[in-house]
């Protein structure tokens, strides 16, 4: 069976000791992701399109690194700080998931810091062109 993790070197990563990303066997989860660069700051401070591409960039980021892949994901759950802007989240979300078709969630919630306006999360199971597990 493969087991593998991915640490994309976040700060809370090893004080909260968990991974971005996880594999077990077929089964892929990556963590509540933010908008949060490399260098701490926000990108694109309350901009809901721009944060939802930059985070699902990431998210496929994290999938590659433990042998997945965006067409794999089949539940996105969405944490948006302002569900009147969620037209934006689902338009970019679209783009990324074009004939994907995931189940999505979208919900209000608070985030960590001023400016984050989403978060998101992804579950994916590895599976072939007809929908068949791989990789146990």
């Amino acid at each position: 069976m493969t087991l593998r993790t991915w640490k994309s070197g976040g700060r809370f990563e090893e004080i909260a000791s968990y991974s971005r990303a996880k594999r077990i066997g077929p089964f892929v989860w990556v963590a509540g992701t933010t908008a949060i660069e490399p260098s701490g700051r926000i990108h694109a401070p309350g901009d809901v399109g721009a944060q939802t591409s930059y985070i699902l960039s990431r998210i496929e980021e994290a999938l590659k690194a433990v042998g997945a892949e965006l067409h794999h994901v089949g539940r996105v759950r969405a944490y948006l700080t302002d569900l009147s802007q969620a037209g934006e989240f689902a338009r970019v979300h679209g783009k990324f998931f074009h004939r994907v078709d995931p189940v999505l969630t979208a919900v209000q919630a608070g985030l960590t810091q001023p400016g984050l306006m989403v978060e998101i999360d992804v579950d994916a199971v590895i599976h072939d062109e007809n929908g068949q597990i791989v990789g146990i």
